[in-house]
């Protein structure tokens, strides 16, 4: 039996295995590496978040995006975007350097058995485990608008659903939503020669500006410090102190996830965005009839006034619901049983990543409104593989390495003194320059 089944091998997921193997904990990695950002963005996506602040996490703080841009001969600058391929890249190579060999396998159910799990896969026996980490990444929550789904399904998609953009040249079509993804999918199709349209209900669209430099005066760095997702100490707080967060009451959790970082376009798609793509903003959609072969998308406007729309094919950028209900590998038995946060749907879970059901532990998204939203970016992976490993250990019993123990000799160099994972030595956590 392994001490713990990671399931998922994106940014959480080969953090918590990197973590967990150094440990010397006998830990199994399942699913394909990286597979949101490989199989289920355009090509031509860039990487919103700072490239100092998209790190995977190692527990000896090596193997940054940093260490991988400069074995390609490149460097990742502070105020320029990184391509997406880059950063899928990044993560193949962590996963080659810090963690234990990938499975590549399709898990199907996790049910509880004895003192542990069964873990069941589409490829092979089932894994036996006495702790599970779900690091299922967001395509288990895809959220679309409720009025689409008695489309055909060839009138809809979600933008997650698309790796090529290019088969929509000379086509119309609709983007709904008013978020990153949302503006850089519109932006990507008329580039492509498709005829886009943002359709969305908020009255304005929100971009981001221009990132301050990372050295700045003593005064200004004070007022408005850097952190991992944004300036300001708003931000700062989401950012690195995910553990104070969990403190809040659960309905101020909720709320802070439903609205914190709400959606905003990046700063350098803007000009790319408004010089080609239309928009009906204060729009709501109600109503979606296929006629033939294409879409009919009834919208109204805050004065009530009706619009119709007609277009070959909607995207829908609508974001992601982290809901438990959604993710149906887990046990329904199981899944009922845990506690969850207010209404949202979301498992409660301990300071170290546990839920209500002892030794099974939740990465990512769906930790949001326990410890806030740097739950849902990169960066929030670097908090959660220390403290859920730490969990782990607690879990079974703190036992130390043991010989022989998978990723034991993967260990790397100690961390410096006072050293913080996931972070180089020398490069400070937070940016308050």
């Amino acid at each position: 039996m392994d001490d713990l089944v990671v399931i998922g091998a994106g940014p959480y997921g080969l953090s918590i295995a990197a973590h967990a193997a150094a440990a010397g904990l006998g830990v199994r990695l399942l699913g394909r590496p990286m597979a949101s950002w490989r199989d289920h963005m355009p090509d031509g996506m860039y990487l919103k978040s700072e490239p100092w602040s998209s790190n995977l996490s190692a527990p000896d703080g090596r193997h940054t995006l940093a260490d991988y841009c400069a074995t390609l001969g490149m460097t990742a600058e502070h105020g320029t975007p990184l391509p997406i391929g880059t950063f899928s890249g990044y993560g193949m190579w962590f996963a080659r350097q810090a963690a234990p060999e990938v499975e590549e396998v399709t898990v199907l159910e996790v049910t509880p058995q004895g003192d542990g799990f069964r873990v069941r896969t589409a490829e092979g026996p089932p894994l036996l485990a006495r702790t599970v980490a779900l690091a299922v990444g967001v395509m288990p929550f895809v959220r679309h608008p409720g009025a689409l789904r008695d489309l055909p399904p060839a009138h809809y998609s979600h933008s997650s659903g698309h790796r090529d953009l290019s088969r929509f040249a000379g086509r119309e079509v609709a983007v709904l939503g008013a978020g990153q993804a949302a503006l850089e999918t519109a932006a990507l199709l008329a580039e492509q020669g498709a005829r886009p349209c943002l359709v969305a209900r908020r009255s304005r669209l929100n971009w981001n500006t221009v990132p301050q430099p990372l050295e700045r005066t003593p005064l200004r760095a004070l007022r408005e410090p850097h952190s991992g997702l944004g300036t300001g100490w708003r931000s700062w707080v989401w950012s690195e102190l995910p553990w104070a967060v969990r403190r809040l009451p659960a309905p101020t959790r909720e709320r802070i996830a439903a609205t914190a970082l709400g959606p905003a376009g990046a700063w350098w798609l803007r000009d790319r965005f408004e010089r080609r793509v239309p928009v009906l903003l204060g729009h709501r959609l109600h109503r979606a009839v296929a006629v033939g072969d294409r879409t009919r998308l009834g919208l109204s406007t805050r004065a009530g006034e009706s619009v119709v729309l007609d277009v070959a094919h909607v995207i829908a950028a609508t974001g992601f619901v982290p809901e438990l209900a959604r993710l149906e590998l887990l046990d329904a038995g199981l899944r009922a049983a845990l506690e969850t946060v207010g209404e949202s749907g979301a498992p409660e879970l301990s300071p170290g990543f546990e839920s209500s059901w002892p030794g099974l532990f939740f990465a990512g998204l769906l930790t949001a409104p326990s410890f806030g939203p740097s739950m849902r970016f990169v960066h929030g992976a670097g908090f959660t593989a220390g403290r859920l490993v730490r969990g782990v250990r607690k879990r079974l019993g703190a036992r130390g390495p043991r010989p022989g123990s998978p990723g034991a000799a993967r260990v790397g160099r100690a961390a410096a003194p006072g050293h913080l994972p996931g972070v180089p030595p020398g490069h400070p956590k937070t940016y308050l320059r």
